[in-house]
């Protein structure tokens, strides 16, 4: 069930509608566990999820509901999120001013509304977060410092601490984010957010510190606001360490506190500035010439259509960011700007945006004149006249195609392996603890394969590291070729190397590979003049027999290379010497 707020006086002229979060819901049925809510809702990198039952909304379950989940006891993870939800929902209608939804979420002590039509059907979820990225908040967060908005110093927890504890911390203080210390590491954050993550990847009662996310971006506590806000969008994060001239974190500030004391302010700027641009649009031509030069210095590029979205003009910049010159582009529709790469539902998600909003924003992959794509994060309103009829589209867009590309290497860095590219000790981890989950549930068998490459210290001594770096590429390539498309290979540091086998249907299998592995090595490398020969010593580790951990399997095949090693070198062992094997 859901309660409504009263009904928002008339004349508004910026809706909720234009911010609030639309399109497909995030819904499940009170049965759904907490563990497969917490999954939905990490895989869509949202704040909240709707508990729906025979399509009414009856709660809601948030990042903070997260915390009073008991992460001691990880069967928790598989009751209903109907137990855990909160209710009822409170709702506003679309056509509630911003500002005063602002406040409503203060007064109410919420982080998050649902948003009604007038037929009292869910169109959309509007949180603290939609209010503090729209631009009205702008000229507020110039004038106020980053201290002003700190209210206390964060919650610093050591690194040893255990999940369960830290959550119960959180949840005790109503604090979203905690800093960890890290020892030598030095200092990292735990969110809410991260707290869903964990109890969708059924995240054992693990030390904070190897949860933790770092480093710890600060911003200085002498900044404005608007600093810290254009630095969590550009990051795409949520928190930001504050630090003081020291260089000494003094609080953690989010978009929350930027909230916080900004609502009645923000309220009558945003009324002001409506006022102004309505005033402005009855001025004289001076005052349209003036608007006319701050569109043509924009950085962003801008595209006005009529209502058949035929262009009728574009500013420098559009020319700058897509090559096309306004001659080569008015008359014609924005489809020449098409890579190819959305399907028709998507283009029938944004008409139906924008016919029952009026607004649509998303990022969207475009080509240039030269046929490069870019991904650009574009905003289309449709502008109507006095009766409600639209006669207008206006597009803002800019281009995100560089920030995507250091989001992705900055991936790239956290989970794979800079030399050879393959998935790294971190990853190698997260994809071993899912492969044991699932092997657990299919009673199957599982393989752990510990290598490491013999004599490669005497390549690198007599003929460089150079030599040995193209050994390791060509070592990787090789074995990639033995595996299944479901297999891992990972590079623990210098010439260790993981290969992890899901799914194996019997013992015979795995030793197969294994022969295979070593008759990898019985070609030379062939590196600029020189012929290479090595070997490899591999330890083998089953799941369920030899472990049922990540940390078990590993260690269990480690202590089996190591008896390849001592025999010989170049073949393999199985850590259960009680298995037959072959070597």
């Amino acid at each position: 069930m859901t309660e409504t707020m009263t009904e928002p006086g008339q004349g508004r002229s910026f809706p909720i509608s234009r911010i609030m979060h639309s399109g497909l819901l995030l819904q499940c049925a009170p049965d759904s566990t907490i563990a497969d809510a917490a999954a939905r809702m990490s895989e869509h990198l949202v704040s909240s999820i709707l508990i729906s039952d025979n399509d009414q909304v009856i709660g809601i379950w948030t990042e903070h509901d997260a915390l009073a989940v008991d992460f001691a006891n990880p069967v928790h993870f598989n009751r209903p999120v109907s137990s855990v939800m909160s209710a009822p929902v409170l709702s506003l209608p679309s056509s509630t001013d911003v500002g005063e939804a602002a406040i409503r979420l203060k007064d109410s002590g919420k982080r998050h509304f649902l948003v009604t039509n007038e037929a009292g059907l869910p169109v959309g979820i509007l949180s603290q977060t939609d209010i503090a990225l729209n631009q009205g908040l702008e000229p507020y967060l110039r004038l106020r410092e980053v201290r002003s908005a700190v209210l206390r110093p964060p919650i610093l927890v050591p690194g040893t601490q255990p999940l369960a504890e830290v959550a119960v911390d959180m949840h005790r203080h109503h604090t979203d984010a905690v800093v960890v210390s890290c020892a030598e590491q030095g200092l990292g954050i735990l969110t809410e957010r991260d707290m869903v993550r964990f109890i969708a990847r059924h995240t054992s009662n693990t030390p904070v510190s190897k949860l933790a996310t770092r480093p710890l971006l600060t911003v200085s506590e002498d900044d404005p606001l608007i600093r810290a806000r254009d630095l969590l969008i550009d990051h795409r994060i949520r928190h930001l360490a504050v630090v003081n001239q020291h260089n000494e974190v003094t609080g953690l500030i989010g978009y929350h506190d930027m909230l916080a004391g900004a609502e009645q302010m923000y309220l009558d700027d945003l009324r002001k500035t409506l006022e102004q641009r309505d005033q402005a649009l009855a001025k004289s031509r001076q005052t349209l010439q003036l608007a006319e030069r701050v569109i043509e210095s924009s950085f962003e590029g801008i595209m006005v259509t009529d209502k058949d979205v035929r262009i009728e003009f574009v500013n420098p910049a559009f020319s700058q960011l897509t090559g096309y010159t306004a001659e080569e582009v008015i008359g014609r529709t924005p489809e020449l700007l098409s890579s190819g790469r959305h399907d028709t539902e998507f283009y029938k998600r944004m008409w139906h945006s924008l016919a029952t909003h009026g607004y649509w924003r998303g990022e969207i992959w475009n080509r240039r004149k030269t046929g490069e794509l870019y991904l650009e994060l574009l905003t289309i309103t449709a502008i109507t006249d006095d009766v409600g009829n639209t006669t207008h589209y206006a597009g803002l867009f800019t281009d995100i195609t560089q920030n995507r590309m250091n989001e992705e290497q900055i991936r790239q860095l956290a989970y794979y392996d800079a030399l050879t590219g393959v998935p790294n000790r971190r990853l190698l981890e997260d994809r071993l603890e899912h492969a044991i989950r699932h092997a657990h549930r299919k009673e199957m068998l599982l393989a752990v394969m510990f290598m490491d490459l013999d004599r490669f210290k005497e390549v690198n001594d007599t003929l460089g590291h150079a030599v040995g770096d193209e050994l390791l590429l060509q070592f990787t390539r090789r074995v990639h070729d033995c595996l299944r498309e479901d297999d891992t290979l990972a590079r623990l540091g210098g010439d260790e190397f993981i290969v992890l086998l899901p799914e194996m249907e019997a013992l015979n299998d795995v030793l197969a590979v294994a022969e295979r592995l070593l008759d990898i090595n019985r070609t030379p490398y062939r590196i600029n003049e020189h012929h290479v020969q090595i070997g490899s010593s591999i330890g083998v580790s089953l799941y369920p027999e030899d472990g049922t951990t990540v940390q078990e399997l590993i260690n269990g095949a480690d202590i089996a290379m190591y008896r390849s090693k001592r025999d010989g070198r170049n073949c393999y062992h199985l850590f259960n010497p009680e298995i037959p094997r072959t070597a």
